[in-house]
């Protein structure tokens, strides 16, 4: 299974632009979508830019994903 990660960009290089996802900062390829501005939202797959998102979206995909994560962290691992 392949997730996007909404990311909120921090910073624009031309094509490339630096995006925070919770506290984790990469470099982003951005070739995909047209002008990108600071503090904008954009969808992240394999380190493209692949959607802009808006804020309200983003932060609520961004609060079910660490909502899974929390649900899960009390879960025994199949391992056990």
């Amino acid at each position: 299974m392949c997730l996007a990660i909404p990311a909120k960009v921090l910073e624009v290089n031309g094509d490339t632009a630096k995006v925070d996802f919770g506290g984790v900062q990469r470099n982003v390829i951005l070739t995909l979508i047209d002008s990108v501005e600071i503090g904008e939202y954009l969808l992240i797959h394999a380190g493209y830019a692949i959607e802009k998102q808006s804020p309200e979206y983003a932060e609520e995909t961004l609060k079910m994903m660490s909502d899974f994560v929390e649900s899960r962290s009390d879960t025994p691992s199949p391992d056990a």
